[in-house]
């Protein structure tokens, strides 16, 4: 049964963020942890540490230090919608989130969606309004099981990095 969801999350930012991560919408785990990629098995954190050549965070405290110390904004294209659990596929009736207060305050260099329907909603409703494009990574969702974690980190290294001028894996940026 779809259930109509304001999005509980806030974004994660500061100043001195470099690069932003949109993704589509909390899943229930990551609205029960109120903080990003709480399902266990979604692998942005693996993923992510993995690019940035450092120790997977476990915790959210522990979350929040790495995206700070590697100057990662996290928040989602979706600020409401009708969802079923946590599938994407289920989503309609979308508000979106208004992107442009990251901007204001943070020294964005890349705006990147993970996965499809964020890349989807990002398209349809923020891009043209913010006149910026949005890069495409492949969804961490352990739905996207054709995505092996190697195969995500070599993609995420090599367009976060393309961004940055460096190419694989960008722990040397800041």
């Amino acid at each position: 049964m779809k259930e109509h969801i304001l999005h509980p999350i806030p974004p994660f930012y500061d100043k001195e963020s470099k690069i932003l991560i949109l993704g589509s919408f909390p899943s229930v785990k990551s609205r029960e942890q109120m903080f990003f990629y709480g399902h266990p098995q979604n692998r942005f954190w693996k993923v992510i540490a993995s690019v940035f050549s450092d120790k997977e965070p476990d915790t959210v405290p522990e979350k929040k230090a790495f995206l700070r110390v590697h100057h990662v904004a996290l928040w989602d294209v979706i600020g409401s919608c009708d969802i079923e659990g946590s599938s994407d596929s289920s989503i309609d009736n979308v508000i979106v989130n208004d992107i442009s207060k990251i901007l204001k305050v943070a020294d964005i260099h890349g705006i990147f969606v993970n996965g499809k329907t964020a890349e989807k909603y990002y398209k349809r409703y923020i891009e043209q309004e913010l006149g910026i494009k949005a890069y495409y990574l492949p969804s961490t969702s352990p739905a996207n099981a054709a995505w092996s974690v190697e195969k995500l980190v070599l993609n995420w290294g090599k367009t976060i990095g393309s961004i940055f001028g460096t190419e694989g894996l960008i722990s040397e940026l800041f």
